[in-house]
């Protein structure tokens, strides 16, 4: 039987070596082994691996590089398995990920993954199409279930409102007659309750609109 072809992503040294070797020695096949999302996006191709594992923060923003190139990756191979081994549980972004309804996916918590057999048996079902999930992260998904909006304010729900007509904070404002800045605390606070992370970028105001419509 051919050994599984693996590929890791992790900025810590140490972690990414430890883990190749460990690796190793469940018999898997490492492929490829990087330090920062980029890299392993820009030689995924060539190496055709059949699972990639990913820490979820990565440079160079330390925030979601490992879910962004997890997804990235998703679109280049669809039938790629995707591991993500963090030490946090990025709840919106797991979301996103498991969002497709397919399978391949897991999402595992280091500190909790207590042996080799575990690690192995989860890299075998996420390649053969299953899902895996730390109990943590099931947890924390249905929690979000519950009603991620609860905890709003009538002016929170007001402005998101806004936001998912496409508005931008300028127009959120006007229509409200109220300043920018009194939106912006408004936007923030709205993120803050719905567990979005700052990532550098617009991805987690589309996120919260995605919580609004859910809805």
């Amino acid at each position: 039987m051919t050994a599984l072809r693996v590929v890791v992503a992790d900025d810590s040294v140490l972690l990414r070596e430890g883990l190749v070797r460990v690796l190793d020695e469940a018999g898997f096949t490492v492929v490829g082994s990087y330090g920062n999302a980029i890299d392993l996006l820009t030689e995924l191709e060539t190496l055709d691996p059949d699972v990639a594992i990913l820490d979820v923060r990565m440079p160079p923003t330390f925030r979601d590089e490992g879910v962004r190139a997890a997804i990235a990756a998703r679109g280049l191979r669809p039938g790629l398995g995707i591991l993500l081994l963090s030490q946090y549980v990025e709840v919106a972004y797991a979301q996103e990920l498991l969002s497709s309804g397919k399978g391949g996916i897991g999402y595992l918590l280091k500190d909790r993954v207590a042996s080799l057999d575990e690690l192995k048996d989860a890299v075998q079902r996420i390649a053969a199409g299953g899902t895996v999930l730390d109990p943590e992260v099931v947890a924390q998904l249905l929690g979000r279930r519950v009603d991620p909006l609860a905890t709003l304010t009538p002016r929170e729900h007001e402005v998101l409102a806004l936001m998912a007509e496409g508005r931008t904070n300028a127009a959120v404002g006007a229509a409200l007659v109220i300043g920018t800045g009194a939106v912006e605390k408004n936007v923030t606070s709205i993120f803050q309750k719905l567990g979005l992370d700052d990532s550098g970028s617009d991805h987690r105001r589309v996120l919260a609109v995605l919580a609004w419509l859910q809805r």
